[in-house]
């Protein structure tokens, strides 16, 4: 599966429709990401992907490309 589906949970989430994914983007780059837009997304994701994020996990996230890397360590087929 492509980034096109989280991709979605993102523009929906954030209010963009028109924002493009990136391995190095991260919170800053994201107009309206900010402390509750990111609960928000991290629910909007488990839903979608059918995972549990961990408290550590998200965490340790510093970017898009962190969080890719660890929905694919939870099986999820991602690729750019």
């Amino acid at each position: 599966m492509s980034i096109e589906k989280l991709t979605a949970i993102f523009r929906d989430v954030f209010e963009e429709p028109n924002l493009v994914l990136k391995p190095d983007m991260d919170a800053k780059a994201v107009r309206n990401w900010d402390s509750f837009n990111h609960i928000n997304l991290m629910i909007a994701i488990e839903g979608e992907y059918n995972v549990v994020l961990l408290p550590a996990e998200v965490q340790r996230m510093r970017s898009v490309g962190d969080l890719v890397e660890l929905l694919k360590g939870k099986g999820c087929e991602i690729s750019w």
